[in-house]
């Protein structure tokens, strides 16, 4: 029997995907927001396409307020973006490697 994958949806631009292909941004119980590398903290988790682009969207359009119920202050949104930009270069130059294969 095929093992089944977890689906979730991106919040900025609300495509389906496998679980490990987005990222986790996490609500903790002190209300703190943070990125979640692993995936298995605890918390209330939001899940997001690994690019800027749909942290921008899902800003504009108020979906990580929605998921976690509460205001998101600018500065969070800047954090987020600076992790993912990290992110996103750290998968680009892991993925120049393998090219020539």
């Amino acid at each position: 029997m095929a093992k089944k994958i977890p689906m979730r949806q991106c919040i900025g631009c609300g495509e389906m995907k496998g679980k490990k292909e987005l990222l986790r941004i996490l609500r903790t119980q002190d209300e703190e927001v943070i990125l979640d590398a692993t995936g298995r903290k605890n918390g209330r988790g939001a899940y997001i396409c690994p690019n800027a682009e749909c942290l921008k969207r899902a800003k504009k359009s108020k979906g990580l307020e929605r998921s976690f119920k509460m205001k998101i202050a600018d500065e969070i949104y800047d954090s987020l973006t600076k992790e993912i930009g990290i992110f996103e270069k750290s998968v680009r130059n892991a993925g120049n490697g393998d090219e020539g294969r």
